[in-house]
């Protein structure tokens, strides 16, 4: 099945997808296809892959090749893959980039390096890696400032959406940002810049108040992927509300999935108890669970249950 390719009218949830490991720490092809069933069944409109949460720096390229064309195989087409293709390596960005869209990629996911520390420096990263892209790659601009410590200002993100028209999305995570969001989302009226579609991360703890300003949707790699997808879709029939309602009673679960480096593994648990994949670690190094985490995920998936309940909302299976 054909893929449509990224353009700048991209919307609503892009789960980034985790990377599934054995017991013995090689990657689990078997748990890509079932994780990618549960992540469609969830009613994503977009998939991430080769993401901070799936691990990417810690695979061989040949495992990165071959998870990417895994994903892109199985998913077939339903929805569209981007491909994080982030490298220390221009050559190698590159290379990765082809590859996934060879195999049928939507487009690419590009991130700062560490090092760019002025918006020239920046700028002229950019310049060079555009330089190494095939033209017809479509790309989407991460702004992650918390694990690139790289810093795009206002005025740097819209000059690289003018000179890099294969720029179609930003993938927005900076924070504070809201005001950056809005700023960045008004740009076309105040500034005159081209419009790219806008999609927000930082887990979803703040997506009510993003879309409010102006997101177009949310990527990122929530275990409860369809409650984010239910919010957004009450949202766009106008019904906000009822999405915010939603949401507050996912955000306890959000924040404690927001613990900085560890909730990869309470993710991956949480997807395990889905279903979606046959073993919960992360690849050395990486976080694990003790009795300690277990219990206390016991304890917000028990209230998250009965707030479901009482709400009238069902229960998702395995929790």
């Amino acid at each position: 099945m054909a893929t449509k390719l990224l353009d700048e009218s991209a919307k609503g949830v892009y789960v980034i997808a985790a990377t599934p490991f054995t017991e013995s720490g090689a990657v689990d092809l078997d748990s890509v296809d079932s994780l990618t069933e549960f992540y469609i069944g969830q009613g994503i409109h977009g998939m991430t892959v080769l993401g901070v949460m799936g691990e990417a720096p810690k695979l061989t390229d040949s495992e990165q090749t071959q998870l990417m064309q895994r994903y892109i195989s199985r998913v077939n087409g339903r929805v569209p893959v981007l491909v994080g293709v982030s490298n220390p390596g221009i050559d190698n960005l590159a290379a990765l980039s082809k590859a996934s869209m060879d195999a049928g990629a939507a487009g690419v996911m590009i991130a700062g390096i560490g090092g760019l520390k002025t918006d020239d420096q920046i700028l002229a990263y950019f310049e060079k890696v555009m330089s190494k892209l095939d033209d017809d790659i479509p790309v989407c601009l991460q702004d992650y400032p918390p694990t690139t410590t790289v810093y795009f200002s206002n005025s740097v993100v819209n000059k690289l959406i003018t000179d890099h028209p294969r720029i179609k999305m930003f993938k927005h995570e900076d924070c504070p940002g809201h005001r950056k969001l809005t700023a960045l989302r008004n740009a076309p009226e105040t500034q005159g810049v081209r419009r790219v579609s806008i999609l927000t991360g930082n887990g979803g703890l703040y997506v009510p108040q993003e879309l409010h300003r102006g997101g177009d949707g949310i990527m990122t790699g929530f275990a409860f992927i369809g409650a984010l997808v239910q919010v957004y879709e009450l949202f766009v029939e106008g019904k906000t509300e009822e999405a915010e309602d939603l949401f507050d009673l996912y955000l306890p679960v959000i924040r404690h999935e927001q613990q900085f480096g560890f909730g990869l593994a309470l993710r991956k648990e949480t997807l395990k108890r889905f279903g979606a994949l046959s073993c919960p670690i992360a690849r050395a190094p990486g976080p694990a669970m003790d009795a300690d985490d277990t219990r206390e995920l016991d304890a917000l998936f028990g209230r998250l249950r009965k707030k479901l309940q009482d709400a009238g909302h069902p229960v998702p299976e395995g929790i």
